[in-house]
């Protein structure tokens, strides 16, 4: 099994971290590739994919994720896309021995099966939870394959309409539009800053700030399933007076 111990990190289990849409940029790395040559060398491959992961229904956007099936455990959410409650995150491993191992407790007033029948308290980090599963199945069940496609193929036209309307205003887009975000500066740190702030304080919109590759930004981020072009063009609008009310005049 991958990521057993005497891997590459010379007798101590490695584990390799592929993120598949940046958080700030969207960008993914090259997952196939990074398999490849991880298990070569006996190293376990873990994929961050909060949002990214989604592009695999996308026939436009799917081959993003390409490789995604050879990694040993991903992580996603499912607040973002199917907009369910937040703390639905979800994760998946290849290898249920190893899952079993890292979450299941041993106590004495605990019984374990042994003759290997699934028990979920063996396979999360919780005894007691509420049923997060139901809402998103709820979601999957209603949307189907063709219906998160296209909310993800949807975010992904928003993100660049926004990067189009923002850029033809002379506005700095720090990043490729890959998938759903959007990074933004206004000229300097300090200016970016404050404009995120009242873009917040106006209400039109909502976008946080961030920081990238040591620059403050203003990160954009399309998943919400309502979003359309005229939301964008409102937001844009909003953004750009806000602009037009800090220059110097």
């Amino acid at each position: 099994m991958s990521g057993a111990a005497g891997g590459a990190g010379g007798g101590w289990p490695t584990i390799v971290c592929a993120q598949v849409g940046n958080v700030n940029t969207g960008a993914f790395d090259p997952v196939r590739e990074v398999c490849e040559v991880a298990h070569a060398r006996g190293a376990w491959v873990h994929l961050d994919g909060a949002f990214g992961l989604w592009a695999r229904v996308s026939s436009a956007l799917g081959q993003l994720a390409d490789g995604v099936e050879l990694a040993d455990s991903w992580a996603t959410d499912a607040h973002k896309w199917l907009n369910v409650p937040y703390d639905s995150g979800l994760v998946f491993c290849r290898h249920p021995e190893a899952h079993r191992a890292a979450m299941s407790i041993r106590a004495a007033y605990l019984i374990q099966d042994e003759d290997g029948e699934r028990d979920s308290l063996d396979y999360n980090p919780e005894f007691s939870r509420r049923a997060r599963g139901i809402p998103v199945y709820a979601a999957i069940r209603a949307l189907g394959r063709e219906g998160i496609a296209d909310i993800v193929d949807r975010g992904h036209a928003m993100a660049q309409r926004f990067k189009d309307k923002l850029t033809s205003h002379g506005v700095e887009v720090l990043n490729d539009v890959v998938l759903n975000q959007v990074l933004v500066r206004f000229g300097n740190d300090a200016r970016t800053r404050d404009v995120v702030k009242a873009v917040q304080q106006e209400g039109t919109c909502w976008m946080s700030g961030t920081t990238w590759q040591g620059k403050a930004a203003m990160r954009i981020s399309v998943s919400n399933w309502t979003t359309d072009e005229d939301d964008v063009d409102r937001s844009v609008a909003a953004i750009l007076k806000i602009l037009e009310s800090r220059d110097p005049s």
